[in-house]
């Protein structure tokens, strides 16, 4: 793991990134200090949108009747 001033990694941002795409890993600091990773993303764009597709899904399947039982026993716990 390589470490990089900001002001460096704001230069060569292009190059960090093809490094990065080939397995490197950059830390960034600012005065001395680690104030970021930089590292491949090892999530996919599909896994986002198969959950916002679970869980429009969901919403759909539900049609209300979730936020109403939620309501019916928030009331039903004020009556106690």
């Amino acid at each position: 793991m390589r470490t990089i001033q900001s002001s460096e990694a704001k230069i060569h941002l292009a190059a960090l990134l093809d490094a990065v795409e080939r397995g490197e890993t950059f830390v960034i600091t600012r005065h001395g200090k680690a104030i970021a990773q930089l590292t491949r993303a090892t999530g996919d764009a599909r896994d986002a949108r198969t959950v916002v597709a679970q869980l429009q899904a969901l919403r759909a399947q539900a049609q209300g009747g979730l936020l109403q039982d939620i309501l019916s026993d928030r009331r039903a716990g004020h009556r106690a």
